[in-house]
């Protein structure tokens, strides 16, 4: 079970909670970036490498019989945060694509490279699976 943290009075973010408590089995992915499951990169665009790193956080749940619904953490990491900004609205359409309307607590950290030199975003999540 979990509940969004909202302070009374504050303006309510938009595309993240500010606080999120949660009860359940603990369930933690890794940074994923945006190559394909055999470790390939299918495209050099930010949003399409967002696209396929989220892809890739839904899969690993999925192994645990768990789901976006989950997500209580997200940590994105990316090399180009005006890219990032300027972006949101196709970013916004990706995430509810693959993640839905589901907005866990979320930070975003702009990095001055990745492990992987064509990565251009890794995410990781950290979830919980209601008892």
């Amino acid at each position: 079970m979990w509940h969004v943290l909202q302070p009374e009075g504050w303006i309510a973010p938009k595309g993240y909670a500010n606080g999120i408590e949660a009860r359940g089995r603990q369930i933690y992915v890794a940074g994923m970036i945006g190559w394909n499951g055999q470790a390939q990169f299918e495209s050099d665009d930010f949003v399409a490498q967002c696209a396929q790193a989220l892809q890739n956080i839904v899969d690993t749940l999925a192994c645990a019989k768990a789901g976006p619904q989950h997500m209580v953490r997200m940590t994105w990491y990316v090399k180009d945060k005006k890219e990032y900004l300027a972006r949101g609205r196709e970013l916004g359409q990706v995430y509810q694509q693959v993640i839905g309307r589901h907005y866990p607590v979320m930070t975003l950290v702009q990095v001055a490279d990745l492990v992987e030199d064509r990565a251009q975003v890794e995410i990781e999540v950290t979830a919980v699976v209601p008892d």
